[in-house]
């Protein structure tokens, strides 16, 4: 009767032959070296043993421990680690506090970060009245004084705005601080100038330090993350791409550090961690690898799961949400290794219980790794003013109250204003400033009722006891013997130049890709005006036997250069619709411009030997131009170096524009002096002696020159004109006021590429050193 243990007894020695070889696994693991064990890990998957079929063995759905090269995991192990991850901890909490538990079971520190402002002013000088329109006459005028404030000539013209007076204060790690003000009460300011990041039109006088390290010691873009208002992204990347993209620019910091000295320290004392939490740790510290977990981790946090696949989308492509749009935004910085996080409205377009969940995350990922958070909220829900543990309240530029948040509200009790038991206590906060709402709350029914201004509360918050125990801490000065030596970036970028270069390159092969149907389109409308003027200049009417003729070949070579060079006027929209994603990701360093321009420059050739090449093909033979085969090579030859020209000018047009009006008034104008001084539509002797320098800066000029000289130097044209000791095509050449040297050809070809090369770094300065004031002309600047 008894016998019915035996199923039990096999299935309790197949469990313990399992344990066994987990752990030899596990032994084996602990033998390598430490560097290469932070490439390997122990991983469960779903798995049937063999002999599942027998008693004894284990049923289909039990976990098989294999080891793993934690870069390499696919696409559905990342997902089922994360869930596992998730679901054992039940909350983000309970998993910072796992990864917490292990780093201080072997005494490793995470390092902190203090930020001190003291004395801290901003200024802005600004256009009143009437000059502040932006009008034609009001631009010109501006970029005039523009010009004459930077040769030291001119300094007038602008009026003083005061945004930040004289404000001091410190954001401590490992708490979160709140940062509460009306609209225009220098919030955005405030975070930006903590970043690092004001723009050159404002002026800031005072001390800003991390860990009393001033911004000059360090790069501070590196070491915070500045989360924007705005939504910037590419649109026709998905939300996945957007963020894995995002995490390989910015790197893994010190995690990878943290987590070899981890595993030296784990092995010393005989430690065995989770399985999954190690893989996880180790796939996220692996420079280059780590995004995609990491990604999938935050997409699971921000709830972007639901579209992780789905393209971000623009006003004319359908894609994900304005609030997932917003929590995209948040999470490409989450995915980096910024130490601060300074976070400016991120609850725009989010419902409250997606606004508390986002700020949840936040709170048990500063609590627990010891980060610095600050984040900026309009009207924040009763649950989610709760998670904070420090407010600062500022307004018309003035600290009003900076503390804990639990005595916001006794010290307005203190000023006689009482928020009401179930009144929101940061809608309290600042309805209490308003003069229009300010007397609601009056509880003094002893004294009259006065107006308190903002002034008067930031004279009495000095004197109370929050505000002295501030004033007191600022005026010891932070022992930098405390600084962590990782604690403050003194890298411009997160990973090494050919990683951001490759990065880089991927992303614009992806963009291009996406927008194959605009390259298609291109070549498909190049290819019916090359038809169309194949049927024009058809060779059975064309001759060459005087310069009239000669004239017309002349007519449609110049054709052939106008289409060309007009076919590089898409970059003008298509780039600066991309302006405001790279000015995002300049700022936020996550790459230099010179990694944007270079690939963008590579990724033209093949477009540009396309175009150039079909144009050539379809028309050269056809229209009946000289028949030798290196007269067709020289001919494809300067269309492509032409076409690269062509490119980059528009580049240059759009970074200098920045604005698509602005832009396309810049690309007409070129494109009109450049055909107008080309040599063509107007001879070299009929243009002014005031305009030849056009003529000499022209690429049309060499151009036409070059194109013309390959044609008229063949054997068509080589019979003796009347008695002069020319050829028919030097006397069309000379007649016309072109060159006839035929190495006029080369400085024609060399010239396009000088062209190439000088226009594509000038579109680099004008991306590393402009701003982007003229891509938003009609709105106002949040500050």
């Amino acid at each position: 009767m008894w016998a019915a243990e035996a199923p039990f007894s096999r299935s309790g020695s197949w469990r313990e032959a399992e344990d066994e070889q987990e752990a030899l696994r596990w032994a084996a693991l602990q033998r390598l070296p430490t560097v290469a064990r932070a490439r390997r890990g122990l991983l469960r998957s779903p798995a049937v043993a063999p002999g599942s079929s027998g008693a004894g063995g284990p049923v289909e759905g039990d976990d098989a421990l294999c080891e793993v090269d934690v870069t390499g995991l696919s696409s559905g192990d990342r997902t089922a680690l994360v869930d596992r991850l998730l679901a054992d901890s039940g909350d983000a909490e309970q998993f910072f506090r796992r990864i917490r538990a292990r780093f201080d079971a072997v005494h490793i520190e995470f390092p902190k970060i203090e930020v001190r402002y003291e004395d801290l002013t901003v200024d802005a000088y600004v256009h009143v009245g009437s000059r502040a329109l932006p009008t034609i006459p009001n631009f010109i005028c501006n970029m005039t004084e523009a010009f004459l404030r930077h040769l030291r000539i001119y300094r007038g013209g602008r009026m003083k705005l005061p945004i930040l007076d004289n404000i001091n204060g410190i954001i401590r790690p490992s708490r979160m601080t709140l940062l509460l003000g009306p609209p225009s009460s220098g919030k955005t300011t405030l975070l930006l100038a903590l970043a690092g990041r004001l723009g050159p039109g404002l002026k800031m006088s005072g001390s800003i330090t991390y860990n009393g390290h001033h911004l000059n010691e360090f790069v501070p873009q590196r070491t915070s993350a500045y989360v924007s208002q705005q939504d910037w992204h590419a649109s026709e990347m998905t939300v996945r791409e957007t963020l894995e993209f995002a995490g390989r620019c910015q790197g893994v910091g010190i995690k990878y550090d943290m987590l070899v000295e981890l595993l030296r320290r784990e092995k010393n004392a005989g430690i065995k961690p989770d399985e999954d939490l190690d893989v996880f740790m180790k796939a996220l510290a692996l420079e280059g690898r780590q995004t995609s977990l990491v990604a999938e981790y935050v997409m699971k946090i921000l709830g972007l799961d639901i579209c992780a696949d789905t393209i971000v989308g623009d006003e004319m492509v359908k894609g994900i949400s304005g609030g997932q749009k917003k929590r995209l935004t948040t999470g490409e910085l989450l995915v980096g290794s910024a130490r601060v996080l300074f976070m400016d409205e991120i609850s725009t377009g989010l419902d409250s219980a997606t606004t508390y969940q986002i700020i949840k995350y936040l709170r048990d990922s500063t609590h627990a790794l010891d980060g610095t958070t600050i984040i900026s909220l309009l009207q924040p829900a009763p649950e989610t003013y709760e998670l904070f543990d420090d407010v600062i309240l500022i307004s018309e530029g003035q600290i009003v109250y900076q503390g804990p948040r639990e005595y916001a509200a006794d010290f307005f009790a203190a000023m006689g204003f009482r928020c009401p038991e179930r009144k929101n206590v940061a809608d309290f906060l600042q309805e209490v400033l308003s003069k229009k709402d300010q007397q609601q709350y009056w509880c003094q029914y002893d004294y009259p009722y006065q107006f308190v201004s903002v002034t008067k509360f930031a004279e009495a918050f000095k004197t109370f006891v929050i505000g002295k125990r501030l004033h007191e801490d600022l005026d010891r000065p932070y022992n930098r013997k405390h600084n962590h030596p990782a604690a403050l970036s003194t890298s411009n970028y997160g990973v090494k130049r050919l990683e951001i270069l490759k990065s880089n390159f991927q992303w614009q092969r992806l963009l291009m890709k996406r927008n194959s149907f605009i390259y298609v389109f291109k070549f498909i409308q190049l290819l019916l005006v090359a038809l169309i003027t194949m049927t024009v200049f058809f060779r059975t009417t064309m001759h060459h036997d005087s310069v009239d003729d000669g004239i017309i070949y002349l007519g449609a070579l110049y054709f052939a250069i106008v289409m060309i060079l007009f076919n590089g006027f898409t970059e003008v929209s298509m780039l600066v619709a991309k302006l405001p994603v790279l000015y995002k990701h300049r700022d936020l360093h996550f790459y230099p411009p010179w990694a944007f321009t270079l690939p963008s420059w590579l990724l033209s050739i093949p477009t540009s030997l396309i175009e150039s090449g079909m144009w050539t093909l379809v028309t050269y033979y056809v229209v009946g131009y000289d028949p030798q085969f290196t007269r067709f090579l020289g001919q494809f030859l300067l269309l492509f170096f032409l076409h690269q020209t062509s490119l980059a000018l528009f580049r240059v047009m759009a970074s200098l524009g920045r604005n698509m009006i602005v832009a396309n008034t810049f690309g007409s104008f070129a494109l009109l002096v450049v055909m107008i001084l080309g040599g063509f539509i107007i001879t070299k002797e009929s243009i002014p002696v005031w305009w030849i320098w056009g003529y000499w800066i022209s690429p049309m000029m060499y151009a036409q020159n070059a194109i013309s000289v390959n044609e008229f130097h063949g054997r068509s044209w080589s019979k003796p004109f009347a008695d002069q000791n020319i050829t028919l095509g030097e006397a069309v050449l000379t007649g016309y006021g072109l060159f006839k040297e035929k190495y006029w050809f080369w400085i024609g070809v060399g010239a396009l590429l000088g062209y190439t090369i000088v226009l594509n770094a000038l579109f680099t300065l004008f991306l590393t050193i402009l701003n982007r004031k003229f891509i938003l002309p009609y709105k106002t600047q949040t500050i």
